[in-house]
C-alpha cells in the first residue's frame, strides 16, 4: 500500500454551498461560543466563526483524498490523520452568501511516520469569484509509503518573523462528554471515531477523540476574545499542528501571548501533551467591510 507523489496536482470538483443562518449559529452554539456576531441576528447582520469554513471544506477535502491519482483506498484511508490545519480568513462569511470551494493536492512526502500528503482549499463568493478562505490541510497516513519521490508545488505562506512572544493568557477548558457528537452535528463533519466508541477501540484508540478541527475551533474562540475585543473580522489568519488526542470528558489548557499582530498559542490536553502545537494566529488592528 503506498500513496502516489504523482498525485500532486489533482483538483478536486467544486462544490457549491449556499449559506444559511441555520448552519452558521450551529457551527458556534456546538463549539459554546456566544459572541453576539454569531448569534444575534435581531441586532446586526450575523456572521459565521472563522473556523466555520471547515464545515464547507471538509467534505471536498475528503472527496479529493478518495480520488484514485493518491492512491489512498479505503485501508489507507483510515490510517490518515489530520496533522496540520492553516486557514488564511479573507472575507467574512455570511448566511445568504453562495461559496464554492476546490481542492488540489500540493505536495506528497514521505515522512518517518507515514505519507504525509498536503492540499490546497480555495473558497471563493460564487456570484464576484471574490476569495473568501484559503486553507491548508495536512494529512499523515501512518505507517504508509510513498511511490514516487517528494513532490512539492505549493506550501502555507511563512508567518511573519517579530519579538518573542511571552505568553499572557491561560484558561482551562472542559471538553462535555459529549463535545464530539454535538460538534459532528454542528460541523456536518462525521468520522465514527469521534463517536462511535466501539468503532475508536477498534481502530486502536483509547476512546472516542474530539476533532482536531474542534480543538482548532476553540483557540480561536479565544484569540478572538481575548486578543481581537471579540471582534471576529480581526482574526485573519490561524495555523495549527494537530498533535496529542483529546478524549471528551478531559480539560484542555490554551496558552497563548501577542506580539504586535502575531499571535502564538498551544493547547494542552489533561496529560500536558500539546494537542495543538505551533499554534499561529495573525490579528490585525481593524475591521474588514467585507461584501
Amino acid at each position: 500500500m503506498a500513496i502516489r507523489s504523482a498525485a500532486v496536482g489533482t483538483t478536486s470538483e467544486p462544490a457549491r454551498l449556499e449559506v444559511t443562518t441555520r448552519l452558521t449559529q450551529a457551527y458556534a452554539a456546538g463549539l459554546g461560543d456566544c459572541n453576539r456576531r454569531y448569534l444575534d441576528d435581531a441586532a446586526e447582520r450575523v456572521i459565521a466563526p472563522p473556523a466555520f469554513c471547515v464545515s464547507f471544506e471538509w467534505p471536498v477535502f475528503l472527496a479529493l483524498t478518495s480520488m484514485e491519482p493518491l492512491g489512498a483506498d479505503r485501508a489507507i484511508r483510515l490510517r490518515g490523520v489530520h496533522a496540520l490545519q492553516d486557514s488564511t480568513f479573507r472575507c467574512p462569511v455570511r448566511p445568504g452568501d453562495v461559496l464554492v470551494t476546490t481542492a488540489k493536492i500540493v505536495e506528497v512526502r514521505a515522512t518517518r511516520a507515514g505519507a504525509w500528503a498536503l492540499a490546497r482549499l480555495d473558497t471563493v463568493a460564487e456570484k464576484s469569484g471574490e476569495p473568501v478562505v484559503t486553507s491548508y490541510y495536512g494529512s499523515i497516513y501512518r505507517g504508509i509509503a510513498v511511490d514516487g519521490p517528494d513532490v512539492r508545488s505549493d506550501a502555507p505562506p511563512a508567518f511573519p518573523e517579530g519579538a518573542p512572544v511571552r505568553f499572557t493568557e491561560k484558561v482551562e477548558i472542559p471538553v462535555r462528554r459529549e463535545a464530539a457528537h454535538v460538534y459532528t452535528e454542528c460541523a456536518r463533519i462525521w468520522n465514527p471515531i469521534h463517536t462511535e466508541r466501539c468503532v475508536a477501540l477498534e481502530a486502536g484508540l483509547p476512546d472516542i477523540l474530539l476533532h482536531g478541527t474542534a480543538t482548532w475551533a476553540l483557540a480561536a474562540r479565544e484569540i478572538v476574545d481575548r486578543f481581537a475585543g471579540g471582534d471576529p473580522l480581526r482574526l485573519r489568519r490561524l495555523a495549527g499542528q494537530f498533535r496529542a488526542q483529546v478524549i471528551p470528558g478531559w480539560t484542555i489548557v490554551f496558552e497563548a501571548g501577542r506580539a504586535g499582530e502575531r499571535v502564538e498559542f498551544v493547547v494542552r490536553n489533561e496529560k500536558g501533551e500539546p494537542a495543538i502545537a505551533g499554534g499561529r494566529a495573525s490579528v490585525d488592528g481593524g475591521m474588514r467591510a467585507g461584501r
